[in-house]
């Protein structure tokens, strides 16, 4: 069941609550929104939210399904802090403005810490920015390719570009859990 909670004030986003089943694709938990939920969001795409699951708070980014829904990741911290496996957990969603820092991997970090003439530009560029040059190297499996796509961001952000495109944000996602824009798995209940 999906219960909007009235606001507390004019400036506070509304509250989204649910229950939801913890989904495995392969090795990795999420939690896929339920429909309802995912229209209350402001955008299809990306959308930082403050996250309560189970009573504890996160900071996250909700992905798109390519169905026009959203996922959330259930990240190591969360698994450590909420022990969850399988089960139903209660979600509440706050959408928020102010992104959290994305995790940037090892290779992208290598490159960046091989460019201290860039340092300025990265923490210049907003947490959102950095999540799209996150999203855009991770979502290769292909080794060359990543390889080569984190070269291009180097240059890239050399040239004074803020963002690596205009890729299609829905289906530049994690190529583990989605396939051409699509969580695995298709429509629930697939």
């Amino acid at each position: 069941m999906v219960e909007k909670a009235p606001a507390r004030n004019a400036v506070a986003p509304p509250v989204i609550r649910f229950d939801a089943e913890v989904q495995w694709i392969g090795d990795r938990p999420i939690v896929r929104l339920p429909a309802e939920a995912s229209a209350e969001l402001p955008s299809r795409g990306q959308v930082a939210v403050t996250a309560v699951i189970n009573g504890r708070v996160f900071q996250t980014v909700l992905e798109p399904d390519g169905l026009r829904g959203h996922w959330l990741a259930v990240d190591e911290r969360m698994r450590e802090a909420l022990t969850v496996a399988d089960g139903e957990v209660d979600v509440e969603l706050a959408p928020v403005t102010e992104w959290p820092e994305p995790e940037i991997p090892a290779d992208l970090q290598g490159a960046l810490d091989d460019a201290p003439d860039l340092s300025g530009t990265w923490t210049d560029i907003s947490p959102m920015a950095r999540w799209e040059w996150v999203r855009w190297i991770n979502a290769t499996k292909n080794p060359e390719t990543r390889d080569r796509r984190v070269e291009v961001s180097i240059s890239k952000l050399r040239n004074g570009k803020r963002r690596p495109c205009c890729f299609d944000l829905s289906s530049c996602t994690d190529p583990e859990l989605s396939k051409n824009g699509r969580l695995v798995g298709g429509a629930e209940g697939d």
